[in-house]
């Protein structure tokens, strides 16, 4: 397999984990992605979280929370250099992610592989929601640790 034809083979691995995932089918999911050893996530919901936890009760518990919906991958970039790899993309996903109804949930994300063991293995995954550009003031709020868009302080 060539150099260009193993990249695309990862690609479309990961574009088929993103639909299993978001569909609630984590086992999949995960079978299509294995984690490296040292995996880091810095989550579309905060803060950065080391490992994997494969035990049934997390993959349960996840599946629940991604009750259904589909993905697609937009690739905007793939590079490898040796063992490792990078994916920089948007998954355009719509479903039903926890309580809300169906909505996009579309994600940019960064995933960094590594060969481990004869394998890619997903090192790396940084997910957010930013697909669509905020103001100024909004991240500012959002970086200042003020999750609601509209809300302003008004304890003076």
């Amino acid at each position: 397999m060539s150099r260009d034809d193993e990249l695309q083979a990862l690609v479309d691995r990961v574009a088929e984990a993103a639909s299993a995932f978001i569909g609630g089918d984590i086992r999949t999911y995960v079978r299509l992605l294995p984690h490296a050893t040292g995996y880091t996530l810095m989550s579309p919901y905060g803060g950065v979280r080391h490992g994997f936890d494969h035990s049934d009760e997390a993959l349960d518990a996840t599946a629940r929370h991604f009750q259904g919906g589909e993905a697609k991958l937009e690739v905007v970039q793939a590079e490898r250099s040796g063992d490792l790899a990078l994916l920089v993309a948007v998954e355009r996903q719509h479903g039903v992610v926890g309580a809300p109804p169906a909505q996009d949930w579309s994600l940019r994300v960064t995933l960094v592989f590594c060969r481990e063991e004869g394998e890619w293995r997903l090192l790396h995954r940084h997910a957010d929601a930013l697909v669509h550009e905020i103001d100024h003031a909004h991240l500012a709020r959002l970086a200042g640790g003020d999750s609601q868009p509209g809300h302003s302080d008004s304890s003076g």
